[in-house]
């Protein structure tokens, strides 16, 4: 993963967890639910002993996140996936069960700054848009054990629901996240799932340059 924005969003816990399915838990921190919006580039994805494709290896990606657990392991809920590549679409829905959406995603370089416009293709819900500039301020570090940044950013596995409904693992590998300040812009972002309301203001920002992930086959999750 490259230019990877972690925009987050406090939001009321009862109405981000009204969104979820039974089957897992909204993870609260303080309390409080949190929205994450990441734009970023996906770069030399492949299975694993294999070549990058081209058209499905490198991609431009925007995820809207929330945190939750099951069986008491932490971990990410995806509400939407947009993509840039419509292969890479087509087979994460296939592989991972994941709400992938085809997008014209653009990101382009200016000095400092790194502006990403998307727009979800061939939806019949509404637009799906978000359009923002972003650059990283001040030093890299990692977040600190027990901090909010690690509860946001520090989580080594995902959730889905199969088509039967069954609820779903994929481990996550990954060192610590780089992170560093972000100062952002966010122009226009109706990316938020349902009628989750969000503020203008007083999201958390983060920025990193580069991340290897490893992301492994999903597997069943035992019912409780």
């Amino acid at each position: 993963m490259q230019d990877q924005l972690f925009a987050h969003w406090r939001v009321d816990a009862d109405a981000l967890r009204s969104l979820l399915p039974d089957a897992v838990r909204l993870q609260t921190h303080e309390g409080a639910g949190w929205l994450g919006i990441t734009p970023f580039r996906v770069g030399a994805l492949r299975l694993r002993g294999t070549l990058p494709l081209p058209r499905v290896s490198s991609f431009l990606e925007l995820n809207v996140r929330t945190y939750v657990t099951a069986g008491g392991k932490p971990g990410i809920w995806f509400f939407s996936l947009d993509a840039s590549s419509r292969l890479a679409v087509q087979a994460a829905r296939r592989t991972y069960k994941l709400p992938y959406f085809p997008a014209r995603i653009s990101a382009t370089q200016h000095g400092e700054w790194l502006e990403v416009d998307s727009a979800r293709v061939g939806n019949r819900q509404g637009p799906h848009v978000f359009s923002a500039r972003y650059r990283p301020r001040g030093e890299e570090s990692h977040a600190a054990p027990g901090s909010l940044e690690e509860f946001l950013v520090e989580r080594y596995c995902l959730y889905t629901v199969d088509e039967r409904g069954r609820l779903r693992r994929a481990e996550i590998h990954h060192p610590p996240w780089p992170l560093r300040p972000a100062e952002v812009t966010i122009e226009l972002n109706t990316m938020s799932p349902g009628e989750l309301a969000l503020p203008n203001e007083g999201s958390l920002l983060h920025f990193a340059r580069v991340q290897d992930v490893v992301v492994w086959p999903l597997e069943r999750v035992p019912d409780a």
